[in-house]
């Protein structure tokens, strides 16, 4: 008998909610079933009542808690942790948005206290480019890994679709690049290569008030010896992004999110003939990381980033934010 649809609340109207509240309407319907939505612009609600006339708009996220199995926790990251705890508190289970907090202490509190209930938003969990990446590696196409290798560059910070959020998004407190977008490679290092440690960084803030824009970094994944790079104004590109991990047979990398690409003998990249653009596998993406929601809901075992690694990423993306060039 196949298990009902979980009902997933969303609070934050933004970018991501829409996103994750569209995969759950067209894609996932079967998987989970919207039981509201709320956030606290009148503007952004108006925009979910056009974009999803069917979804209920709720009055607060005490409504949106009361309704629904799930929490998506899509708010600006200073408030995540207050909505995670309110949702456990009412016995819900938390699938919260990157990063899990900008407070590092408060974020080990939580994840101490919630145990497993709950997980955090890294679509890399779930990414068909990443499946193929493992699949590369387990048949031997890299030999054995000797560094991993992450370059990120963006034409301007925001990026143009999230304007609308700059306030926030390009603030020292919540925003920047680092934990918006270099996270997720981050996640992705702790996921293929293991523990994340051994951290040298530099942040260079060249405007006053405004988030970095030129980060530097070594680390170690698991013992693998990690580079990492990030930089605004280096690309015309809204952003580029390349996560690679090379060894003594050869090398496979992740491009712009989602062409798993590997490196022939005379140097050139060979994209999966499955791979598609970021814009047309983020759906099917999203499923997946719905389907791991219900399994979380249900208590059985899923594949979304755990609150633990979740914390382990932002312990190293506030250090490296912290590391500011001299």
């Amino acid at each position: 008998m196949t298990a009902k649809p979980v009902a997933l609340g969303i609070v934050g109207a933004g970018i991501m909610g829409e996103r994750l509240a569209g995969a759950a309407l067209g894609h996932a319907a079967d998987v989970v079933r919207l039981a509201g939505i709320w956030d606290p612009s009148a503007e952004a609600m108006a925009r979910i009542a056009a974009a999803f006339p069917g979804v209920p708009r709720l009055p607060d996220a005490a409504a949106v808690i009361a309704a629904c199995d799930c929490l998506y926790i899509a708010s600006p990251p200073a408030s995540h942790l207050a909505h995670a705890r309110a949702a456990l508190a009412a016995g819900k289970s938390v699938f919260c948005e990157k990063p899990l907090a900008v407070d590092v202490a408060d974020a080990r509190a939580f994840v101490a206290e919630a145990g497993g209930r709950g997980a955090v938003n890294f679509p890399f969990a779930s990414s068909f480019g990443v499946a193929t990446l493992n699949r590369w590696i387990g048949e031997g196409v890299v030999g054995t890994p000797d560094r991993i290798t992450v370059e990120v560059a963006f034409a301007t910070w925001p990026r143009s679709w999230q304007r609308d959020a700059a306030g926030w998004l390009d603030g020292t407190a919540q925003g920047g690049i680092t934990r918006e977008v270099v996270s997720h490679f981050l996640f992705l290092s702790r996921r293929l290569g293991g523990p994340l440690a051994e951290l040298k960084a530099t942040a260079d803030y060249p405007e006053p008030g405004k988030s970095e824009r030129r980060i530097a970094a070594t680390l170690t994944a698991g013992g693998l010896p990690v580079t990492l790079t990030g930089a605004v104004g280096t690309t015309a590109k809204d952003d580029h992004n390349i996560w690679m991990i090379e060894g003594d047979a050869g090398a496979v990398r992740l491009r712009d999110w989602s062409i798993a690409e590997r490196r022939m003998a005379d140097g050139s990249w060979q994209p999966d003939p499955e791979a598609l653009p970021n814009e047309k596998m983020r759906p099917l993406v999203l499923r997946r990381q719905l389907e791991g929601v219900a399994a979380l809901v249900r208590g059985e075992p899923h594949h979304l980033a755990t609150l633990a690694e979740a914390l382990e990423v932002q312990e190293t993306v506030e250090a490296i934010l912290a590391s500011r060039a001299r």
